[in-house]
């Protein structure tokens, strides 16, 4: 035998050796590294980086600016942060889990984490809604202070790890409106018996001055509005509420948003997840997560402008609920917070914080800024 068939038998052997190896190794790498449906993970080369994919749905279309877009830009920071090693797979609502279904798939481990409103957590969880918009309460800049610097945070940690879940404060917009209406809204008398779309404790408020409440997903709102089965609706800001086409059928937009005065959004991440994740991957989701509340609120305050303005030429009419109707919601919403704190202590302890926040920022706030009407 020559030299060149020697080598050539030792270049086979090796070449049959690499693929051995290669399918003993696979099935241990994949039961180590594959977890439960909708997140996948495993080691790349022998710096031992991972490498991670993870299936996040959310409660709103991607394609509603505002409100569904921000997931967007905060899975695409955690790809760049990561340089690609970390990948958020947008699921559409409805794709693998119902808009209102959210934490509880995160919660029992189907997905690794969602992106949604907390307050649809209202029968499970009684304070949640606190954590996700609150009637009178404190404005989008006094929410986000209370959150990092107010011991929001933790208060919101300590109520959602219980049901093994983490929760990252992720998106942040201003006032909705206070809804679409077919007929003038001059004094409490006209919301009696009217069949009306509302959320979260702005739902509980309402329904005391004898209006019908139901809770249905955006993407059905119109055509219940449009087919009569709800009178009114609230659900957003102008510029989602048009991109829905409320404004086709009911012309008068009430303001303001008395009932969310802001409304967050969070990522809700499995604990068990969470937990898994290195230091460096937990930091990336929160840096993420806190540019996307400063780009969201900017965002949405951006838009909304050239969105009433349009109002004239579609026959719509902006209008401000007369102020003796304000006051009056503003004490049954006193009303529904006291009853809600003496039945839940969660609810207490976390509505007693943004209380005192709220009590002392009013200090700065009264003498910082320009009176709204100079």
């Amino acid at each position: 035998m020559n030299r060149r068939e020697v080598s050539l038998l030792v270049l086979v052997a090796f070449i049959v050796g690499l693929v051995l190896a290669l399918v003993i190794r696979f099935p241990l790498w994949y039961s180590a590294n594959t977890k439960e449906e909708g997140s996948t993970s495993r080691v790349v080369g022998e710096s031992g980086l991972a490498e991670k994919r993870w299936r996040v749905p959310v409660s709103f279309p991607t394609n509603l600016e505002v409100l569904g877009d921000n997931i967007i830009y905060v899975a695409g920071l955690v790809d760049s942060l990561s340089n690609g090693r970390f990948e958020f797979l947008i699921a559409e609502p409805k794709e693998i889990v119902p808009e209102f279904q959210i934490v509880d798939a995160v919660r029992e481990g189907k997905i690794p984490a969602g992106y949604t409103w907390l307050g649809y957590d209202q029968g499970k969880i009684p304070a949640s809604p606190l954590l996700g918009a609150v009637p009178f309460g404190l404005e989008p800049w006094e929410f986000s202070s209370w959150w990092f610097e107010g011991g929001g945070e933790q208060l919101a940690q300590e109520l959602y790890a219980r049901d093994g879940v983490h929760v990252l404060l992720c998106g942040l917009i201003g006032p909705e409106t206070a809804g679409w209406f077919r007929e003038p809204i001059n004094s409490l008398d006209d919301l009696r018996g009217l069949k009306i779309r509302f959320a979260g404790l702005g739902g509980k408020v309402i329904e005391r001055t004898g209006a019908s409440v139901t809770m249905i997903p955006g993407a059905e709102i119109f055509q219940a509005l449009e087919k009569g089965a709800i009178d009114a609706t609230e659900y957003s800001l102008p510029n989602v509420d048009q991109s829905l086409g409320f404004d086709r059928v009911a012309k008068l937009n009430y303001f303001p948003g008395w009932h969310q005065v802001f409304t967050s959004i969070h990522l809700t991440v499995n604990l068990d997840q969470w937990q898994g994740l290195t230091p460096q991957e937990q930091s990336i989701l929160e840096t993420a997560c806190t540019a996307g509340v400063t780009r969201n609120l900017a965002k949405a305050e951006a838009v909304q402008g050239p969105i009433i303005a349009s109002f004239a030429e579609k026959g719509v009419t902006a209008n401000y609920l007369p102020e003796d109707v304000l006051r009056e919601l503003n004490r049954l919403s006193d009303e529904v917070m006291a009853e809600e704190s003496a039945n839940d202590a969660d609810f207490k302890r976390i509505y007693e914080s943004q209380s005192a926040f709220r009590a002392d920022y009013a200090h700065w706030k009264k003498f910082a800024y320009l009176p709204r009407d100079f």
